[in-house]
């Protein structure tokens, strides 16, 4: 066992003396005797060495180790040794061992690459900048791109992200000068100004990136992570690469797609898997999300034919089985919605995904209460298994949404009571419940509930917004509610739940040029049916009639048994 282990470590026949002098001229039998001797010896060595790791005593065999390493110059003994200090957590020691290793073949990318993650996980900054920039040097060029990509990873740990990203880029300076590297070399430098938050700079280090390649598909997926509502350059410069070429990468524009979704943008981000279902039929993940998307939107038909081509392309044997379980899932929301309690429940019996059962059980709960079953509903929630420490939150949870969605707000206030009262400082209880009071009309309550919230989590943008919103909606103090949805819109500039309440005081206020012109803005980014009713309104209120009754039946479309839009029609006394 031992002898067979370090021949494999070897590799290059120590473990047979003759192979020591291959390629070299014939041996005179003094010569073979001296170099068979050196050969056992050195073979003894390492057993020893082994037999010393073994038995725990890792620092003797690291020595013994290093000792063969210098003797042999051979670099699997020098890898072997600095191997084996890094699995004792001796970074010095390893550091030592892989320095030597590098003296000893200053040519070797390994030896190089093993110093440069040494001192990185040692956070010895300042010293990795000469081992990067010989790694690069080393590295055949073909594989420069694969490893100038693979930088922000191995400098992730770093604790001073502004001095790795100095570091790096200071390292990088020819490969930032070459055409053919500069690209990779940029994108590289553009992700760890991002991880050191200078935004700006990240976002100039990508559009170097793309002025030498505009079709470079790392650049376009960094600049993907950087959108959000404050930095549009980051969007342009996704738009930049789409425009680019005639087939873009299909990751780039489902990473584009996603964060779309993540700023609430879902008419933006379907017109993205629209397009890229039509470039990439054959992509089954293209489906999966589109059908998501279509799932809230008006038109819900292609959603059921979106998920179904889904799994068309994704058969049960596919390694995404969490995908299928996710569109067996809202293949069963699509039945219910249509009343097919029955097809909703076949639907549900397809999924067989533990990952979940949560929402599982919930939408099989729901069906049940459909059929005045809420009792069963209820205890077919409260049975389900708590595996994880977070389980039982999410149990009570999805109950209190339960009771919620069925109107039943005095039992899922009870039920949130003494779990709030156990935990007070969970916020997420603390909304849920202010929610529910001002269902009850117990704004007091409510109040008091949210202000709780924002005095615990003063960036807690939904409380905000709930509070502003809920004043506007009642005609109250409405500067007061103004400021609060503007407060909100500090922390999500781009929710367009938010943008409807803010219309909503502008109407309440009379300024209902100013609400038309926020509301559409909003609908056109995410179409909702609360946000169709007031839509509607400011539209019926300027004599756009017609518009508005387009608005509200898109609206029933999305929700038919939304509150907001049921009453605002009856007041209104529309029918459509």
């Amino acid at each position: 066992m031992k002898k067979s282990l370090i021949c494999a470590l070897l590799g290059w026949g120590l473990c047979t003396p003759v192979l020591w002098a291959q390629n070299s001229a014939p041996l005179t039998t003094k010569e073979a005797r001296a170099n068979a001797s050196s050969s056992a010896q050195l073979f003894y060595q390492l057993l020893v060495a082994e037999m010393s790791a073994a038995n725990g005593d890792v620092g003797s065999a690291v020595s013994l180790l290093l000792d063969a390493a210098r003797k042999s110059g051979n670099a699997q003994i020098y890898k072997r040794a600095t191997d084996l200090a890094l699995s004792a957590r001796a970074g010095e020691n390893a550091l030592q061992v892989a320095r030597s290793w590098r003296q000893a073949l200053p040519r070797s990318a390994e030896a190089t690459r093993y110093v440069l993650q040494i001192l990185l996980a040692l956070n010895r900054l300042g010293e990795a900048q000469e081992p990067l920039k010989t790694l690069l040097e080393l590295t055949p060029e073909i594989e420069r791109g694969g490893l100038l990509g693979s930088l922000p990873s191995l400098f992730s740990r770093a604790s001073d992200k502004k001095l790795a990203a100095q570091v790096m880029e200071q390292a990088l300076v020819n490969a930032l000068a070459d055409a053919k590297t500069a690209a990779s070399a940029w994108t590289s430098v553009a992700q760890m100004r991002a991880g050191a938050s200078d935004f700006p700079a990240a976002l100039d280090a990508i559009g170097r990136a793309q002025a030498v390649n505009a079709q470079h598909v790392p650049a376009a997926l960094t600049a993907v992570d950087l959108m959000d509502k404050n930095r549009p350059q980051a969007e342009q410069r996704v738009k930049k690469y789409l425009d680019s070429t005639a087939a873009p990468a299909p990751q780039v524009r489902l990473a584009y797609a996603r964060s779309l979704m993540d700023l609430q943008r879902l008419r933006d981000a379907q017109s993205q898997l629209e397009q890229l279902t039509r470039e990439r039929a054959d992509l089954a993940e293209g489906w999966l999300l589109l059908g998501s998307l279509q799932l809230d939107m008006p038109g819900q038909a292609q959603a059921e034919a979106s998920l179904q081509r889904f799994l068309e392309l994704s058969p049960p044997q596919a390694a995404n089985q969490r995908g299928r379980a996710q569109a067996h899932l809202m293949l069963a929301q699509l039945a219910e919605k249509k009343g097919d309690l029955a097809g909703a429940e076949r639907w549900l019996a397809m999924v067989g995904s533990s990952e979940l059962a949560m929402q599982t059980q919930s939408r099989r709960a729901a069906l049940l209460a459909r059929q005045g079953k809420m009792n069963e509903a209820r205890e077919l929630i409260r049975t389900l298994p708590v595996r994880e420490p977070g389980d039982a939150r999410t149990k009570l949870l999805a109950e209190a949404n339960l009771l919620r969605e069925f109107k039943q707000y005095a039992a899922a206030y009870d039920l949130l009571t003494p779990a709030l009262a156990a935990a007070p400082d969970d916020v997420d209880l603390a909304y849920e419940q202010a929610m529910l009071a001002e269902k009850m009309n117990r704004l007091d309550d409510m109040e008091r509930l949210l202000r709780r919230v924002i005095q615990a989590k003063p960036d807690y943008h939904a409380a905000y917004n709930a509070l502003g919103y809920s004043l506007a909606d009642r005609g109250l103090r409405l500067p007061e509610a103004k400021q609060l949805i503007q407060k909100a819109l500090e922390f999500a500039p781009a929710d367009p739940f938010i943008q409807d309440s803010l219309a909503w005081v502008e109407f309440r206020l009379g300024n209902r040029q100013e609400a038309l012109r926020v509301i559409e803005i909003a609908y056109k980014a995410r179409p909702d049916a609360e946000i169709a009713a007031h839509f509607g309104e400011i539209l019926w209120s300027l004599g756009q009639r017609e518009r508005a009754q387009l608005i509200w039946r898109e609206g029933l479309q999305l929700n038919a048994e939304n509150d907001t839009l049921l009453e605002t029609l009856k007041r209104l006394q529309v029918k459509l």
